[in-house]
């Protein structure tokens, strides 16, 4: 009786936590789609902020640029000039760590406007198959999807250099 007490107790404190904002403009011609930021990015208010994360080295190979040496800022002002913007499909959720897979009570990103502030917008790339798990929501878009493995350290499923190569995609845009 105590621990379904304290099963029922963790449930109703756990918290709803917000994502971060997209990162696009109207030059935006690739929209790479992350399930929700991880615990370092939302304590940083950054995307991809755990340093174990492969996000910001594959970004660097496609865009040329050591971008795992920049700013933050920096950062996202050279995705931007390569026409990519980042965002999440989650614009809420309860999770315990950093996991994909303890997401719960997930509130979707409102993908309607999208269209409207990214027209440029040809390519939606998902960062592993949770991202992926709600692309329905965006077929009525016209606009292609790739689906791209997980660039969190928690996929060790896929060599780096396997990963750099499907991500590669991106610059064939």
């Amino acid at each position: 009786m105590v621990g379904s007490y304290l099963y029922e107790l963790s449930l109703s404190s756990r918290m709803q936590l917000k994502g971060l904002d997209p990162v696009i403009d109207e030059n935006t011609e690739v929209l790479i789609l992350g399930s929700f930021p991880g615990a370092e990015s939302l304590r940083k208010q950054q995307y991809y902020a755990n340093n174990r994360n492969c996000f910001w080295k594959i970004m660097g190979q496609i865009t040329g640029e050591d971008l795992e040496s920049k700013s933050y800022p920096e950062k996202l002002r050279i995705l931007l000039q390569n026409k990519i913007g980042l965002w999440d499909v989650f614009a809420s959720c309860e999770r315990d760590g950093s996991l994909d897979k303890n997401i719960m009570n997930g509130k979707m990103n409102d993908f309607e406007e999208l269209k409207g502030r990214c027209c440029n917008l040809i390519l939606i790339c998902f960062n592993g198959g949770k991202a992926a798990e709600h692309s329905e929501m965006l077929n009525g878009l016209g606009i292609k999807m790739s689906v791209l493995p997980s660039t969190s350290p928690a996929n060790t499923r896929i060599l780096f250099s396997e990963k750099a190569k499907q991500w590669l995609v991106i610059h064939k845009v």
